[in-house]
């Protein structure tokens, strides 16, 4: 049995603003990440790097992007991230992300949790950002590197 992870959240912001949103790094770094060495487009490699993990890399596979619709990558060299954009009637955007790919045992529970969490925190991160402006990760995560240091 594979594990999926399924979240969505509406955005009031037009499709194109959030797409870009997603894929481009000068945006992403906004609300998400630290650095990413390029735009995510199909067929591209690149690395996203986290503000509260420093030296924490991620290399991201972009193997499906159509634009206004969807962006589809492999990360973790076992897991397949969807992230589907849905115009709605006022404009808005519905943001549906599936992540799977991993059997269930007992360490992937433990992923599956994480990253539940994970790209829950990224819709809200990514809603903040575009409506109001706001970078919801600054501070957010200071306790996880005290933590690590003090224990």
């Amino acid at each position: 049995m594979k594990l999926i992870i399924k979240t969505a959240l509406q955005v009031q912001m037009p499709i194109e603003t959030v797409f870009t949103a997603i894929v481009n790094p000068k945006e992403m770094t906004q609300y998400f990440i630290s650095k990413s060495s390029g735009v995510m487009e199909e067929g591209a490699e690149i690395i996203w790097e986290w503000p509260e993990f420093p030296g924490q890399k991620s290399i991201i596979n972009a193997i499906k992007i159509e634009k206004n619709r969807l962006i589809s990558f492999i990360w973790d060299h076992s897991t397949t991230v969807e992230i589907t954009l849905e115009e709605q009637a006022d404009q808005s955007v519905i943001v549906r992300i599936t992540e799977s790919g991993k059997e269930l045992n007992e360490e992937n529970l433990k992923w599956y949790a994480g990253n539940t969490e994970g790209w829950a925190n990224f819709l809200a991160c990514l809603k903040a950002y575009l409506e109001y402006g706001i970078n919801l990760r600054t501070g957010s995560f200071e306790f996880l590197s005290s933590h690590n240091q003090n224990g």
